[in-house]
């Protein structure tokens, strides 16, 4: 059968292309893939083509579909796996599978199987370590968004604090603590307040910290501090742009005490510093972003790592429990990842998003790959009704959503497009 995919060649060359998809094998799923979110960590495979980690050499003839968070619908199953999948169950994906011991994933490794395409073949190795996850909720990006919102699970899961006295760690952030997010306007900071203020470790106090004041009116739109103080929770938006001595204007929120859990989500060495000027006695800094400059360094005050036991670590990615976690979440209604979301395009809007997205304002890129569509901001959908009729729907959905993509924003999309 003939499928469309995104498919990368070498650095910066992606290509919009159909082909003949090979038929599956009996260990095999063949998927039609409804949905998926862009990541910056596509555009960096992108600018690193064979170079990058995961990315196989020769794909130059043998090129990758792009993609990794993504979901869709499950067409045919291969014989061993009919005891446990069938046709048109809604799936999602853990794309760490680490195959062949070589950390290749969905989106980098494979030549049939990413997140940017019509139809795909899931191989074996996925069902065999149990990361086809069947998702129960009524729209698709939801469930293309569990990826992103795994990772900052796993972020807040692996963090940890020493029992004082002993030499036992304890496995997640403070319950009832203080948190700081850096650079925590963005799509993924975003996902952490959603995350913090909404898990079952939720801190007593939580600032959101950026420079860019547009972000942070739409962060303190979107979590109110009044819904933050009815779940026990006081939540803070500070913009640090002139302020001469930042630190000490944060750490006068705890009185000087520090904060337990810190979160960078910008790979700046001055955020780094900043963070680790903040920490508390047992602070944990985590650091979130990932850097595409492998000589990325900052200062860090080892007096307090000796004497006040702060201490460092980062997550890059989550796993099959966090996946799961961030599914159950979205579920029950807990987590809400539309927050996330601040563009619409088809398939054909893929090669020009992923080489321009550090450019591109606004959260993230939600793509839905069985349509044509040009990448659209919600916010310009009004606008856009003056030309296609089609936008004036979802303008009315989502201004009703306060601007927030939803289920019914979903289904009029794919049935209009």
């Amino acid at each position: 059968m003939k499928t469309k995919a995104v498919r990368l060649y070498g650095k910066n060359d992606l290509r919009l292309e159909e082909f003949e998809l090979r038929s599956p094998g009996e260990d095999e799923i063949l998927a039609k893939v409804v949905s998926d979110s862009t990541c910056m960590s596509t555009y960096k495979a992108v600018l690193q083509g064979a170079d990058h980690k995961r990315i196989p050499s020769g794909i130059d003839l043998n090129p990758i579909i792009i993609g990794h968070e993504f979901a869709g619908e499950i067409v045919e199953v291969g014989k061993k796996w009919k005891h446990k999948f069938q046709s048109g169950q809604k799936f999602s994906i853990q794309p760490n599978i680490n195959h062949l011991g070589k950390g290749y994933a969905p989106g980098y490794s494979f030549t049939d199987f990413g997140g940017n395409a019509t139809y795909i073949i899931i191989p074996c190795e996925v069902m065999e370590k149990d990361f086809l996850i069947p998702y129960h909720g009524g729209s698709f990006y939801k469930a293309s968004l569990a990826e992103p919102l795994s990772c900052i699970i796993a972020a807040f899961r692996a963090s940890y604090h020493n029992v004082l006295g002993s030499y036992q760690h304890v496995m997640g952030t403070v319950k009832g603590g203080k948190m700081a997010l850096l650079a925590g306007a963005g799509p993924m900071g975003l996902g952490a307040i959603d995350y913090a203020i909404h898990c079952d470790r939720k801190p007593s106090l939580l600032l959101v910290i950026d420079i860019d004041q547009p972000r942070l009116n739409r962060a303190s739109m979107l979590f109110t501090t009044e819904y933050a103080d009815r779940l026990g929770i006081e939540l803070i938006f500070i913009n640090t742009t002139g302020l001469q001595n930042p630190a000490n204007h944060i750490l006068s929120f705890t009185n000087g005490e520090g904060f337990d859990d810190v979160f960078i989500f910008a790979p700046v060495n001055e955020v780094v510093e900043l963070g680790d000027q903040i920490l508390a006695m047992d602070g944990c800094l985590n650091f979130f972003a990932g850097p595409t400059d492998k000589s990325l360094s900052a200062r860090i005050n080892f007096y307090n790592v000796h004497y006040r036991s702060t201490h460092i670590m980062g997550t890059s990615g989550g796993n099959v429990e966090d996946m799961r976690i961030s599914l159950n979440m979205m579920e029950k209604n807990l987590i809400n990842p539309s927050f996330m979301i601040s563009h619409i395009g088809g398939l054909n809007a893929v090669p020009d998003t992923i080489l321009d997205l550090p450019a591109l304002p606004g959260g993230k890129k939600l793509i839905y790959n069985n349509i044509d569509m040009e990448l659209t901001a919600i916010e310009d959908f009004p606008l856009k009704g003056q030309k296609d009729p089609r936008f004036d729907k979802l303008a009315e959905i989502t201004k009703r959503n306060h601007n927030l993509w939803c289920d019914e924003a979903e289904k009029i999309l794919l049935e209009n497009w």
